[in-house]
């Protein structure tokens, strides 16, 4: 359903249109942002509801995927068929951080401050030098709580670089880390519940055993990271940043609507 939505929405662009600049936003990331199966809704990303932010006329194409730091997502060669995709113009969304951090797999560690932060800067690089525009964007905070009960940054170190490189480099940013921190706290912990995976035995098709998962979103949480985005963007002095729509009115929805329809 998801993958097909997607996949309908970019085929229905013209050559023409994907060639005009700015017709695209692509994203880098993992799961926090990828496209789902029909069979893991309702886990959705939120680059999958960002797309209701948009314009006719322009697409996001989300390289996101499940599980990868920066050190794999190259390593992959999901970075290079990223670029291959890029067109002059082209907007660049990169979020890392979790699976960066995650020591215990040492095949996707990426030390914050040399191996993380080299590969930034290659990505801006990489994405200056094909003519499009990078955006850098902190780690999406998860449903987690510090003592005195506030939402706190499970990914300090990799948002800490994520800042540093963009003021060393210019790059424009957005710190969705702060937004969501944020975002969580308005709400509070036990309705913040409902933005993430959880779901008792039985609930849904895709959880049969039921599920709490405090990092991966529901529909109506990557409807709501995805304002958080579009917001994001909206306020940045770049070329797409007057075509978002940041409060497209599927992103504010406070109900699940039961797929990912921009409506």
């Amino acid at each position: 359903m998801i993958r097909a939505a997607a996949a309908l929405a970019f085929a229905g662009l013209s050559g023409a249109a994907l060639a005009a600049p700015g017709a695209q936003i692509l994203i880098a990331g993992d799961s926090t942002a990828s496209d789902y199966q029909a069979d893991k809704f309702p886990q959705t990303g939120w680059g999958t509801m960002l797309r209701c932010a948009l314009p006719p006329g322009m697409a996001v194409r989300s390289f996101a995927m499940g599980g990868r730091s920066t050190r794999t997502f190259i390593g992959e060669g999901r970075w290079d068929r990223l670029m291959a995709a890029l067109q002059p113009g082209d907007t660049v969304l990169i979020q890392f951080g979790h699976n960066d951090a995650n020591r215990a797999k040492p095949e996707r560690y990426a030390a914050a401050y040399t191996s993380y932060r080299n590969n930034l800067l290659r990505f801006i690089a990489d994405v200056r030098r094909a003519k499009g525009v990078p955006v850098l964007i902190t780690p999406v905070a998860r449903r987690s709580f510090d003592a005195a009960g506030k939402a706190k940054a499970d990914f300090p170190d990799y948002s800490a670089v994520v800042r540093l490189v963009a003021k060393e480099t210019g790059a424009a940013m957005i710190d969705l880390e702060a937004r969501s921190r944020a975002w969580i706290d308005g709400k509070g912990g036990e309705a913040a519940r409902a933005f993430y995976l959880h779901y008792p035995e039985g609930a849904q098709a895709a959880f049969p055993k039921g599920i709490a998962d405090d990092t991966h979103f529901s529909e109506l949480g990557a409807r709501g990271v995805a304002h958080l985005v579009a917001g994001g963007l909206a306020g940045l002095d770049l070329p797409v940043s007057k075509r978002i729509d940041a409060d497209a009115p599927a992103l504010l929805r406070t109900e699940a609507l039961g797929s990912t329809a921009c409506r």
